[in-house]
C-alpha cells in the first residue's frame, strides 16, 4: 500500500466512523467500531474491517445493514472527501480484537494456575 492509500484509508475509516457514531437509519446496525479501511491502489474497492460486541447474531445483522447502507455511506463520504471517484464499499467482520481479548484471558487464567 502507498502513502496514499493509507491517508485515504484512515481519512475514510473517520468518516464512516463518525457517521456510525450520529447513527444509521438501519436497526440492524449494532454497536460497530470501524478497525482499518484497506483501499486498493487504482482506488476503486475498500474493504472496511468492523468490530462487533454483541452476539454471533448482532455481527452478521450490523454486516447485512452495512452492506445495505454501503450506497448512502459512500455517498456521505463523497461528500466529505474531495477525490474524483469513492471506492466500492465491502464490509468485512475484524476478528483480532476478539482473539487479542480470548488469548489474554487464557494468559490469565494459565497466570492464575501458576503456570507462567
Amino acid at each position: 500500500m502507498s502513502r496514499r492509500t493509507d491517508r485515504l484509508g484512515e481519512l475514510f475509516r473517520e468518516e464512516i466512523s463518525k457517521l456510525l457514531q450520529k447513527g444509521l437509519k438501519d436497526p440492524r446496525v449494532g454497536f460497530a467500531t470501524i478497525s482499518r479501511v484497506d483501499i486498493t491502489e487504482d482506488l476503486s474497492y475498500a474493504k472496511v474491517l468492523v468490530s462487533v460486541m454483541g452476539s454471533d447474531k448482532e455481527k452478521r445483522n450490523t454486516l447485512i445493514g452495512l452492506k445495505n447502507s454501503a450506497g448512502f455511506i459512500r455517498q456521505f463520504l463523497g461528500k466529505g472527501i474531495k477525490i474524483r471517484k469513492i471506492p466500492e464499499l465491502s464490509f468485512v467482520l475484524d476478528e483480532n480484537l476478539e482473539h487479542a481479548m480470548r488469548i489474554e484471558s487464557i494468559l490469565a487464567e494459565l497466570k492464575n494456575k501458576g503456570e507462567l
